[in-house]
């Protein structure tokens, strides 16, 4: 918790070009797991009081790159079962149609998750977690959306929070049981939506299972008015509201979410141009998710000029997912999010930190490396931070700081 690092080479993604250009070696104090001050030498170290820097260990960085740690801000971490035959039978030719009459799609994953119990869904998890922690991750959001019942949200939520039981990482829940309509809903999605704002929610607030709620507002998913509906019941139980919007097609999901103050809008493929005046006016983060986009072989790209005209922060997430993005390594989405929205390695670093703070509510805590912010960071053995949009799966990490804490890796 306590710890004083030398000679650091600080990327601390505050605001400004200067937030991304690698500082000269320098010594930050850290103590009580946040950030207390960054000196310029480590002789400055004899004007701080004495209690601040008395017996607490040094970790010479030796002239490595230190980035705040990475936050992937969009991951459907916890679920059972495994999508990978039904996307060989996609490229065999199968339709979509046909697999989900089979019974593949989303709802084969909810029945395996169904199945599981807590600690099956967190053995499960731990792989998926360790990768994106060897990517560099301090912080990770996991949504639920696969129980589609009170007790199994509550049980993939308990599952998600568990993790932080096996290693050392930050986890932020999202309540997603506006994922898709279950079978035993069919045909009666307002139905459902009752059970969401009446029943699962007010649960899940009452018992602080989640800090947000998240609704899948697509045609294959839930109209505007059913998640309105979502929205302010999450409001009114006291959670942050974010949105699976304008995936497929452009239905104003943005705009609404935008209007109710989410703290993002995630995929946006779709996004008109009020959509990105009603995030830029709101403040409200544009979460792009590369993966899903490359696997579904998506040609619709985010507006992304225009989301850079308007000044819109874009955060960036795996998505990580059985059916559509089951890739557990930011790195990959860093690169992905060069390669194919054309965003440059800056922008791709922000989208992993500063702004994925933003996006999870956290953008005053963790995200950047200043004093006041907790000390989640990694330290890279590469010479400049582009380097970790340009490569990825070349390790590069050499170590996690988690609230002061320090983890080789693995």
């Amino acid at each position: 918790m306590n710890l004083i690092l030398t000679n650091a080479r600080l990327v601390t993604m505050e605001p400004g070009a200067l937030g991304y250009l690698p500082s000269k070696p320098c010594t930050v104090v850290i103590r009580g797991g946040y950030v207390k001050a960054i000196l310029s030498d480590i002789h400055s170290l004899d004007t701080l009081h004495h209690d601040i820097t008395d017996d607490v260990p040094t970790l010479d960085c030796k002239g490595k790159i230190v980035t705040p740690g990475l936050i992937d801000p969009h991951t459907h971490l916890i679920f059972a079962g495994s999508r990978a035959e039904e996307f060989e039978n996609r490229l065999n030719g199968m339709s979509y149609e046909a697999i989900a009459q089979s019974g593949g799609g989303i709802n084969s994953t909810v029945r395996a998750t169904r199945e599981a119990t807590i600690e099956e869904l967190v053995e499960l998890a731990l792989p998926r977690l360790d990768s994106l922690i060897r990517s560099g991750c301090t912080t990770i959001e996991v949504k639920s959306g696969y129980g589609l019942t009170l007790d199994d949200e509550v049980k993939m939520l308990l599952a998600a929070k568990a993790l932080e039981n096996h290693r050392r990482v930050n986890i932020t829940t999202t309540l997603l049981a506006a994922h898709t309509v279950p079978s035993e809903y069919r045909d009666r999605p307002d139905d459902y939506i009752d059970y969401v704002t009446e029943t699962i929610i007010p649960h899940v607030a009452k018992h602080q299972l989640a800090d947000a709620v998240d609704v899948f507002c697509e045609s294959v998913g839930f109209n505007v008015e059913q998640t309105k509906r979502v929205f302010q019941a999450a409001k009114q139980s006291g959670l942050a509201i974010k949105g699976h919007t304008e995936q497929l097609s452009n239905l104003g999901g943005s705009a609404l979410a935008a209007e109710l103050n989410a703290l993002s809008v995630d995929h946006i493929e779709y996004l008109d141009d009020a959509g990105v005046d009603a995030l830029s006016n709101s403040g409200t983060v544009a979460t792009l998710l590369p993966g899903a986009f490359y696997f579904l072989r998506e040609t619709q790209q985010p507006p992304i000029d225009n989301l850079r005209a308007a000044r819109v922060p874009m955060a960036i997430g795996s998505d990580l997912n059985p059916g559509t993005s089951p890739f557990a390594n930011l790195q990959l989405m860093m690169n992905m999010a060069c390669t194919l929205f054309r965003l440059t390695p800056e922008e791709s670093l922000r989208g992993v930190t500063c702004h994925a703070a933003q996006a999870i509510g956290q953008g005053r805590n963790i995200g950047q490396i200043k004093p006041g912010f907790r000390a989640d960071l990694a330290i890279w053995d590469i010479e400049h931070p582009s380097e970790l949009s340009y490569q990825f799966g070349m390790g590069g990490l050499s170590k996690r700081i988690v609230a002061g804490s320090v983890e080789d890796v693995l």
